[in-house]
């Protein structure tokens, strides 16, 4: 019955027309919906992409293959939109073409030939058509009926029950093919997330009853039994054994839990040790109901070197090298050393690493740092050596806490003849917290560092001092192509003797990270108006809107920055500008150009920095 419906209206276009020469399609539209309507454009672009006629624009189209697409026209746009849950839309064609057009206007021109008659047919001029298909939705096909069941060991899980109970469509409701397949899907991936292996389908079957516009869903499995984790297999020939054996945190014999073999894989990520990471469960091996997991690893390349210039407006041109070593021996200790080499400003860190799987995956490490700067806020060298460890508390929340030792000389104006020294002993713990949708661009999340750290007069250092520094952003997309950024810092020292804390430990404010508009270290107490001294306290805050040109990695940004860095009552500065982003592969492009509203140093600072702000 259906073919000869679907033919009808075909029928009376071909019948309905003359006999048509060569004709060139120059443009398919679709009218009747809404392309402003996410779900009616997205039938606009299944109509297009179905049709037979998308593939000839622009193509110079004989008279029967013309009459051929416009015939299936019909019958193609009619199936594209039943994923949707329309079976029966109406659907015209409408292609007007010209020539005709003025040939049948004029039925009192002389009977002569017309002057291109004589040529031979293949070398008429031909018609440049507009295909208009006119579509009238009509009544969905709603679902009456509705099955879905899961038999057997998972039909009492909690989370396949919770999957079960959320799936869409339910009765009442539009059946479309795209909700439909994804909560098919839904259940299929956490049967096998949660080691049904054995799951299979019973039931897979969806009645259609065009003139009821009704669906009736008949959807079941059968789970058989849920497998245990089994021993883990690594397969690699480097690292000592057992070494790696350590981030297996579960127990063999529980649940299986994909999960599980997702942290696993996050683990050995974090190593850096390797350029390829298999991880599988292996079925077909499974004994009394336990599923051994092979992970299967090749290394990476052992030393990364690293090479740029730089220049900065107060550190003048350098140049900066690295080498990270991956793995320095069998037991997976890493080592690396940089060099930035300024002008003005040069540092030198070098840090050893030693993997620590106990309690939580992290390092132990062991950095010394120089630095030596010599500009218009400061003269200044300082040594730190510094013992850590870090650990993953979670995929949000990692934790480092850590021992300083500090030596540090500086003085403000290098005409003054004699430095300050301080010599500082104190711990330290920090955390970083990422929760956002996508670490390379966030549209959704908040993100923060917190760090606090304390030194005692008398036990290894000069003063006493207690420190807590806090830095939070919260991202939130607006549409498809709009970013709000919100940022928010807040530190605060107490110390009665603020001199003997060198100048590494005190507050500053200005800068890319901090108030644009303003140099680095610009707000705050100064000395004769030029000499950044550092304060106790700081205080700042960032609203940033940023705008992407659809379907384009380039866009543009406003912002307003203002804060303060004090001792004892804020001096506020605020700062305006805007900004070109690109997302480049490589991670976010940021130009920013600001202006400082309260007496800045300079009229506009101009600001570049690559990669995700977290």
């Amino acid at each position: 019955m259906r073919p000869v419906l679907r033919l009808a209206p075909a029928a009376l276009l071909i019948f309905a027309c003359p006999t048509w020469a060569a004709a060139i399609i120059d443009k398919v539209q679709v009218k009747g919906l809404d392309p402003k309507d996410a779900t009616q454009a997205l039938m606009i672009e299944n109509i297009e992409l179905a049709l037979s006629l998308s593939d000839s624009l622009g193509k110079r189209v004989g008279e029967s293959r013309l009459e051929y697409l416009l015939t299936e026209a019909v019958p193609e746009a009619s199936e594209a939109l039943e994923p949707f849950g329309y079976y029966a839309a109406e659907i015209t064609v409408d292609a007007p073409r010209p020539n005709r057009v003025q040939e049948e206007a004029s039925p009192d021109a002389p009977a002569t030939e017309p002057a291109d008659a004589a040529q031979p047919r293949q070398q008429r001029p031909a018609d440049h058509l507009t295909v208009t298909l006119h579509v009238k939705l009509g009544e969905p096909v709603r679902v009456r009926n509705s099955h879905i069941a899961i038999e057997g060991e998972g039909g009492s899980d909690k989370y396949l029950k919770e999957d079960l109970q959320e799936f869409r469509p339910q009765p009442g409701e539009v059946f479309d093919h795209t909700t439909y397949e994804a909560s098919k899907t839904k259940i299929v991936r956490r049967l096998a997330e949660r080691g049904y292996f054995d799951a299979d389908f019973t039931n897979r079957k969806v009645e259609v009853t065009r003139a009821d516009r009704a669906a009736d869903i008949d959807l079941s499995w059968i789970s058989g039994i849920r497998y245990d984790m089994g021993p883990t297999r690594f397969h690699q020939d480097y690292f000592k054994p057992g070494l790696l054996e350590r981030l297996v945190y579960w127990e063999e014999g529980s649940y299986f839990h994909q999960g599980k073999l997702d942290r696993l894989r996050q683990s050995l990520v974090g190593l850096d040790y390797f350029g390829s990471i298999d991880i599988q469960p292996n079925i077909d091996e499974a004994v009394d109901g336990r599923v051994p997991t092979d992970v299967n690893l090749e290394l990476a390349k052992r030393d990364v070197y690293t090479f740029g210039v730089s220049y900065g407006t107060e550190s003048g041109p350098g140049i900066r090298a690295g080498l990270d070593r991956r793995y320095v021996n069998r037991r997976g200790h890493k080592a690396s050393i940089a060099l930035d080499y300024a002008q003005k400003r040069k540092s030198l860190t070098t840090l050893y690493r030693i993997p620590a799987f106990k309690w939580l995956d992290g390092w132990y490490g062991i950095a010394f740092q120089a630095y030596d700067e010599q500009t218009d806020y400061i003269d200044t060298r300082r040594i730190e050596l510094i013992g850590s460890r870090s650990g993953q508390l979670n995929d949000q929340w990692t934790a480092i806490a850590s021992i300083h030792a500090l030596r540090e000389r500086w003085r403000y104006d290098q005409t003054l003849p004699d430095f300050n020294y301080s010599t500082l002993l104190y711990p330290e713990v920090s955390g970083q917290y990422s929760g956002v949708d996508d670490r390379a661009f966030p549209r959704r999340g908040f993100s923060g560092n917190v760090s606090l750290r304390a030194g005692a007069g008398g036990a290894g250092s000069d003063t006493s001092f207690a420190q807590l520094h806090l830095i939070a952003r919260w991202y939130h997309g607006i549409g498809d192509n709009q970013r709000l950024l919100v940022r928010g810092e807040a530190g605060t020292t107490w110390t009665s003797d603020l001199v003997s804390l060198p100048p590494s430990l005190r507050f500053f404010a200005g800068g890319d990270r901090s108030i644009r508009g303003y140099a680095y270290r610009e707000v705050g107490p100064r000395l004769s108006n030029r000499f950044a001294l550092g304060a106790k306290h700081v205080l700042t805050g960032s609203v940033e809107y940023e705008y992407y040109l659809p379907d384009s990695p380039w866009g543009g940004a406003v912002f307003v920055d203002s804060g303060s860095a004090f001792d004892d009552t804020p001096d506020f500065k605020t700062g305006v500008g805007i900004g070109l982003r690109w997302r480049s592969p490589v991670g976010p492009v940021r130009v920013d150009i600001a202006r400082g509203l309260n007496d800045p140093d300079s009229s506009v600072q101009l600001y570049l920095n690559i990669g995700a702000d977290l």
